[in-house]
């Protein structure tokens, strides 16, 4: 292990931390504010795996990254929609609606990947490529690891301050952390509770699925099933250790993200340590995360609970 502290390999681990964090981060930015809004979607696995899909299959026969993450996009905010249906509108348990979008994006994925195949190779691509910034990514150890990234990865840092502002600053952001508080006091006031959960709910679904596009079009030359891995609970656990706060969150998902930098680092350079435990180290963590955060836990109030007037 002492292999990952020479100079060069740490630059890269860390470089690997901030692009690693990216699609977590957007889809926790995302999620945050569908949670603040009382809607407990745990179907972010299932978001992230059908953004990933769409991207590579837009990519594939388009040739176009926007096309790509537009329609990754898209595909997310349907998914969203059905989840605020299903959460909101026929208020289905919102644990059960969300690992039912799970189990039908995992089926779907695998099936329409298995038609576009049809056992042939499947098309591989380059990823995208880094964006550095003038000046500033020639600044040692600092320049690399900030300034030398993909475009997408500036934007999911730059969204963390958007989001709390939001959140935090507006009129709009008080409202929809009432509605995860109190939606009653809301509709008291007439305004209209549904609307903001579904809007909410399909905002965060967005962001989902353009972390599972950048998961796919940033890292991977090609389409596995389950690509996402269980990042996607990841992002659920991120905000319980954050306690639904933007920077907190921030700052679990990037915990996470070095772990797994770690364990990627680590197999590529020998280490004696098995990979596959670094690997599950994440995972681990935030069970421990779960368990320790039960008495802790300022999860918006009415988090997970269908509202009615009746």
């Amino acid at each position: 292990m002492s292999g990952l502290f020479q100079e060069a390999i740490f630059v890269s681990l860390l470089a690997a931390t901030i692009r690693i964090a990216t699609p977590l981060l957007l889809s926790a930015m995302g999620e945050l504010v569908t949670q603040r809004a009382g809607i407990w979607n745990v179907g972010v696995e299932g978001t992230m795996l059908t953004g990933a899909f769409i991207a590579y299959i837009a990519y594939a026969v388009s040739g176009d990254h926007l096309t790509a993450f537009a329609l990754a996009i898209s595909a997310a905010m349907v998914l969203g929609a059905i989840t605020a249906f299903l959460s909101v509108t026929l208020r289905v348990d919102h644990f059960i609606t969300g690992l039912g979008i799970n189990l039908l994006a995992s089926g779907v994925t695998l099936f329409w990947f298995r038609s576009f195949v049809k056992g042939k190779a499947q098309p591989t691509f380059d990823s995208i490529g880094t964006v550095p910034f003038p000046y500033l990514s020639d600044i040692p150890v600092i320049g690399s690891v900030l300034f030398d990234q993909r475009l997408l990865t500036y934007a999911a840092f730059a969204l963390v301050p958007v989001v709390w502002a939001f959140l935090y600053r507006t009129r709009t952001g008080l409202e929809l952390r009432a509605l995860g508080e109190n939606p009653a006091a809301l509709d008291t006031m007439g305004l209209n509770v549904v609307a903001r959960q579904y809007a909410a709910t399909i905002f965060g679904s967005a962001l989902t699925g353009l972390g599972g596009a950048f998961l796919m079009l940033g890292f991977s030359d090609r389409f596995v099933p389950e690509l996402s891995a269980g990042r996607g609970w990841l992002v659920v656990v991120a905000l319980i250790a954050g306690n639904w706060h933007p920077l907190r969150v921030t700052s679990a998902v990037l915990a996470f993200s070095f772990l797994e930098s770690v364990a990627t680092h680590s197999q590529a350079i020998g280490a004696a340590v098995p990979y596959q435990l670094l690997l599950a180290l994440p995972y681990v963590i935030s069970i421990a995360i779960i368990v320790m955060a039960r008495g802790k836990s300022r999860q918006p109030a009415a988090l997970g609970e269908s509202y009615s007037r009746s």
